[in-house]
């Protein structure tokens, strides 16, 4: 002890003199810099503080859970609306197929057209109704088309079948459009819903071929065997996917199959229309 300096000698001493006990508190933070400071730990406010928390978050749902119930009564109310709309639009469909089919029965074609056309105006006004609902919505329409999908296809093969009766040719879309009164730009009709009309239309020229054969219209199978054909052809243009138009697609094949079952027959036995064989022409296309 007698070699050391006398600033580390007195410092030493202070050192040794300081009692050699742990901190009792470790919330209190000694330095030799500074003065020790206290910091106490307040459960009553830490539970106050997680509670306010809670009761924010509890908030946070409640509202937004309010504002899913505030859309599901907007879009149930909407889609009511609408299936009141396409609840009329099948009813008129099943009184327009109810005329249509006794044409199957060789009653005058002209006479059920003009009675199924009375319809068509009632569906003119109905798909008016649906255009005004969705008009409210704008952008919704593919949400909704679920409700109206499977009508519009019956309503399109319906067309399409007295167009067909009519004139022979097959219905534009362009065409179905105007007939009930739909603008593509606003409220249009929907290509597959189109194409998937046309698909059920073909399922019933088969069924129209053998009751007008029978009833001595021997000229009927060539008419609609080359309608198919080319119907048939144009419809391979598409790219379609595995779905239930490609499926309605390949459903076509067999009517065309039946068609020239028909035909054949005819052809084999030697009939003709208006006495001349059908051998004797030729199938245009």
């Amino acid at each position: 002890m007698q070699y050391m300096k006398p600033a580390f000698r007195n410092a030493y001493s202070f050192t040794r003199s300081l009692p050699l006990t742990l901190n009792p508190n470790p919330f209190i933070l000694l330095s030799p810099f500074r003065i020790p400071e206290t910091f106490w730990f307040n459960p009553s406010s830490s539970r106050i503080s997680c509670f306010s928390s809670s009761s924010s978050m509890a908030s946070s749902l409640e509202k937004q859970f309010d504002d899913f119930r505030v859309h599901l009564e907007e879009s149930g109310g909407l889609r009511d609306r609408i299936r009141s709309v396409v609840s009329e639009i099948e009813s008129t469909t099943r009184l327009m197929y109810a005329s249509i089919l006794l044409v199957h029965h060789s009653r005058p074609t002209a006479e059920l057209l003009e009675k199924a056309k009375s319809q068509v105006d009632v569906l003119k006004e109905r798909y008016r109704q649906l255009a005004e609902i969705l008009g409210g919505c704008p952008g919704q329409y593919y949400r909704f088309h679920g409700d109206w999908k499977s009508e519009t296809q019956s309503v399109v093969s319906l067309l399409a079948f007295m167009n067909w009766l009519e004139t022979g040719n097959l219905l534009e879309h362009k065409e179905a459009e105007e007939k009930l009164g739909l603008n593509s730009s606003e409220f249009g009709l929907d290509v597959e819903d189109y194409l998937i009309g046309v698909c059920f239309m073909s399922n019933e020229l088969p069924r129209y071929v053998v009751n007008q054969v029978t009833a001595g219209d021997y000229d009927c199978p060539r008419k609609v065997l080359k309608f198919l054909t080319d119907l048939h052809a144009a419809f391979r243009m598409l790219n379609l996917r595995n779905d239930f138009l490609r499926k309605k697609f390949d459903g076509m094949k067999y009517d065309l199959r039946k068609v020239e079952e028909v035909f054949y027959d005819v052809k084999i036995r030697g009939l003709a229309p208006n006495g001349e064989p059908v051998g004797d022409q030729q199938i245009e296309g």
